[in-house]
């Protein structure tokens, strides 16, 4: 346990071995049969659907939830508690993010020669850019983790990052709940 607690790269570690559990829960047959099932629980369905549809590795579990609660629910309603979800996963990946992660990758980028992109970044315009191109992949139905970790980066508190993901995935889900009832719903 010492040994973890010197260990320079625990948040990339902990990454690596998120992204294998969730390769392995994918594969799991109980798993799937879980999320296939998230549909039928209504509004708690909604929340965890939510915090599904904002992962990379979660997307399509998500929006199959979305789809079948979509039948169901109203949009506005469904659309509002999956906002929330989708807040509270986006605002883990941010902690991660923040918290972190960071704060091990900037010392490997700077030592593969990245002291001129820092200097960019920096500079007042474009942090006002990395937020809006953030903003913009949150409320897309694509996964939010880029675009949680540009405003990450950004230094954005956490008292305006969560009002404004909560407004943007609450408007991404619903998008996607109009597209889906006009592709599945002719």
């Amino acid at each position: 346990m010492n040994h973890w607690r010197r260990w320079r790269y625990k948040h990339l570690t902990l990454f690596a071995i998120s992204i294998i559990f969730a390769l392995y829960l994918a594969r799991n047959e109980g798993f799937q049969l879980f999320l296939l099932n998230l549909g039928n629980w209504g509004y708690i369905g909604a929340l965890f659907a939510g915090i599904l549809f904002v992962s990379t590795l979660t997307i399509a579990a998500g929006a199959v939830s979305l789809v079948i609660l979509a039948e169901r629910l109203s949009p506005i309603e469904l659309a509002l508690i999956a906002g929330l979800g989708g807040m509270i996963g986006d605002f883990v990946i941010f902690r991660f993010v923040k918290d972190g992660l960071l704060s091990e990758i900037i010392p490997i980028y700077h030592r593969l020669g990245g002291g001129h992109l820092t200097r960019v970044l920096r500079t007042k315009y474009f942090s006002w850019t990395l937020r809006v191109i953030g903003a913009i992949i949150i409320v897309s139905p694509f996964p939010d983790e880029l675009g949680v970790s540009l405003m990450g980066i950004t230094k954005v508190k956490t008292y305006q990052f969560l009002p404004l993901v909560f407004v943007l995935d609450t408007i991404g889900v619903f998008l996607f709940i109009v597209f889906a009832r006009a592709i599945f719903n002719p």
